[in-house]
C-alpha cells in the first residue's frame, strides 16, 4: 500500500527566532519514500540540515518575525502488515550488551529510573524475561494510564505519569521505557506517523505518535503501550532517549502556534500518488 504523510505547522513570531525541527521520515525508511517529505516554508527562508548524536536528520531555520507556515507532503510505500510480534523469552545480560545500547539503560529527562526502580522490580520481577517481561510492562502501562488529550502536559515525567495515571502517547512510552531500564532492558523513545488503518471509525484528528523499542535477543523490537496492539502504517521519524531528544520543533524564543495538522492516510489503489503543498 501507499501512505500519504505530512504536516502543516503555522506559527506567529514577535521577533526573528531560531528553530530546530525533527520532521523528516527516518533514513531507515528512505527506500520506501516515493515522494520526498521536503520541508517548505512560507515565506521562503534558508534551511540547514545536520545529523544529531542519534543519527536523526534535523533542520535549522531562523524564523522571521510574523507568520510562518511549515509543511511537507510525502508518499511512502508500506507493507500493509501489522507490527511484528515476538514472544520468545530471550534475556540479555548487561555485561553482554553492545556498547551503543548502554545509554538506553540510563535515566534521562523524562525517564527517572532512580524514582521508579523499586516499583519496577516489585511489579515485574516475577515475569518471564525478554519479550514477555516487556509485554507485561506494556500491558500494565496501557491499563494504568488513561489517555486524555485534555490532560497533556509537556513537562510530565514518567514518575508523574505513574502517579497521575493520565496522559498522552508520550507519557505511555516514557513510563514503559523507564520500567524497562529499571529492569536492565535498554529502551529508546520513538516518534513518527501512525495511521488509523484497521481501527474503528470515526478517526481522531491526525497527530504524531510516540512508541518505543526495547533491546531483546540481540536486536531492537517495537512496542506501543498506548495502543498495545499491532498497528498498520507506522512510519518512524526519529529515535532518542526520550521526548526531549526528538521534539518535533524546538523554538528559541516566544511564539504562538496558530495551527497544527498531521496526516497519515492510505492512498486508494489506482489513485494518482502525486502530492503538492
Amino acid at each position: 500500500m501507499q501512505l500519504r504523510t505530512g504536516y502543516e505547522l503555522i506559527y506567529n513570531f514577535p521577533q526573528p527566532t531560531p528553530i530546530i525541527l525533527l520532521v523528516n521520515i527516518h533514513e531507515s525508511r528512505a527506500s520506501d519514500v516515493t515522494v520526498s517529505d521536503c520541508l517548505t516554508t512560507e515565506p521562503v527562508i534558508p534551511i540547514k540540515s545536520y545529523r544529531d548524536s542519534f543519527g536523526n536528520e534535523c533542520k535549522r531555520i531562523l524564523a522571521p518575525a510574523g507568520r510562518l507556515r511549515l509543511t511537507a507532503d510525502a508518499v511512502v510505500n508500506d507493507s500493509g502488515l501489522p507490527d511484528e510480534i515476538m514472544s520468545t523469552p530471550t534475556h540479555d545480560f548487561v555485561q553482554d550488551l553492545p556498547e551503543d545500547t548502554l545509554i538506553f539503560l540510563m535515566g534521562s529527562r523524562y525517564c527517572e529510573t532512580d524514582l521508579l526502580s523499586e516499583t519496577a522490580w516489585q511489579l515485574f520481577s516475577g515475569t518471564l524475561p525478554g519479550h514477555p517481561r516487556v509485554q507485561a510492562i506494556c500491558d500494565y502501562v496501557h491499563n494504568h494510564i488513561a489517555f486524555n488529550y485534555q490532560n497533556a502536559r509537556s513537562t510530565r515525567t514518567a514518575a508523574e505519569a505513574f502517579r497521575e495515571r493520565t496522559g498522552v502517547c508520550r507519557d505511555f512510552a516514557h513510563l514503559a521505557i523507564t520500567f524497562c531500564r529499571c529492569l536492565n532492558i535498554p529502551a529508546r523513545y520513538c516518534t513518527g506517523y501512525l495511521s488509523d488503518i484497521g481501527t474503528p471509525l470515526p478517526y481522531p484528528p491526525g497527530d504524531f505518535a510516540a512508541w518505543f523499542e526495547a533491546w531483546i535477543g540481540g536486536r531492537w523490537h517495537l512496542f506501543d503501550p498506548r495502543n498495545n496492539e499491532p498497528r498498520i502504517g507506522r512510519i518512524l521519524m526519529a529515535r532518542g532517549r526520550d521526548a526531549s531528544d526528538v521534539a518535533i520543533a524546538t523554538t528559541f524564543g516566544p511564539n504562538t502556534l496558530e495551527s497544527f495538522k498531521v496526516w497519515t492516510d492510505e492512498i486508494p489503489v489506482g489513485a494518482n500518488s502525486a502530492v503538492s503543498t
